[in-house]
């Protein structure tokens, strides 16, 4: 059942228009379990809008195991969707850094304090992104260190390649999960693939996930795999390689490659006199979760990121 989450008028007659796709039992009992899944806060991240589908259309074919309600947020910045814009357009403001948002305050604020009420009373909520159009990520979920303790048992069921905890900056605390896990909805995010494209293989492994989640919460019970278990990022060295020309960066790897401490990991090219700028090795023995995905580089630009062993 389509419902609208918040409508706010725009100029020419235009209206800012956030929607969600409910689905539910088709005997309802009252004390149902709900699970949100929330994608598109960044315009330029569409990697959630293939899981969406996934999970509409498994649902609703499948309907009979289910036990439990599914809302789908496949749009929580359907401005930026439509221009491929990360930020809202007209506004000058990533979404994801207005939470809780404010129901007297400004469109953007009000619209924030909207979504959040709508999620909230939720017992479990994914919130979907994609990396940027520079740098493909492997599926990953990413949580604060202060929220490890309780949804890392969650987040082993998610079937991704990695958990990455890490510490809680401030800027962390205007997201949608912070909020929403401020408020009692247990939240965590997804990360995968790459900015403006759709990467079908992690949609469908993420969404395999998704369903042992809900399995877990009571809300399926339909058949699910078993789901991979991820690597755990805390008291694991990272290496991080940036670039120290300018130039075209050619990889010599592939992405959720191992590689040992001093490989040659890519090269940084002159088209311009046919020189190699820079070779680029691997500071530490590991896999490959994040590498670069667009080959024009600056100095600085984020090539690769290392995940090592465990530190002694």
């Amino acid at each position: 059942m389509i419902e609208t989450v918040v409508s706010v008028g725009l100029a020419v007659g235009e209206n800012w228009n956030i929607y969600k796709n409910r689905i539910q039992p088709p005997v309802r009992k009252g004390n149902e379990k709900r699970l949100s899944i929330v994608t598109g806060v960044h315009g330029d991240e569409l990697e959630g809008q293939f899981v969406c589908y996934e999970l509409n259309r498994i649902l609703q074919e499948n309907i009979e195991h289910l036990k439990g309600i599914v809302d789908i947020y496949p749009a929580l910045n359907p401005l930026g969707l439509d221009s491929i814009t990360r930020g809202v357009p007209g506004f000058d403001i990533d979404m994801n850094r207005i939470f809780p948002g404010d129901e007297e305050g400004a469109v953007t604020e009000h619209i924030a304090s909207r979504i959040m009420a709508d999620i909230s009373g939720s017992d479990f909520c994914v919130d979907i992104h994609a990396s940027s159009i520079f740098v493909r990520e492997i599926p990953q979920i990413r949580m604060s260190e202060k929220r490890a303790d309780s949804l890392i048992r969650y987040a082993r069921l998610m079937n991704v390649d990695l958990v990455w905890i890490h510490e809680s900056p401030v800027v962390l605390e205007s997201t949608l999960s912070h909020g929403l896990n401020s408020i009692g909805v247990p939240t965590f995010v997804v990360e995968m693939g790459v900015g403006m494209r759709i990467t079908k293989s992690y949609g469908r492994q993420l969404t395999d996930g998704i369903f042992c989640l809900m399995k877990e919460l009571g809300i399926w019970e339909g058949e699910t795999i078993t789901p991979k278990d991820p690597m755990i990022s805390l008291n694991r060295k990272l290496g991080l390689l940036h670039a120290q020309k300018p130039g075209i960066f050619i990889p010599l790897v592939e992405h959720l490659g191992i590689v040992e401490e001093g490989q040659p990991m890519g090269r940084i090219l002159n088209p311009l006199d046919g020189t190699i700028m820079e070779e680029v090795v691997s500071p530490i023995s590991g896999l490959v979760f994040t590498l670069r995905e667009y080959p024009v580089v600056s100095t600085g630009s984020l090539l690769a990121r290392v995940l090592g062993g465990e530190e002694a």
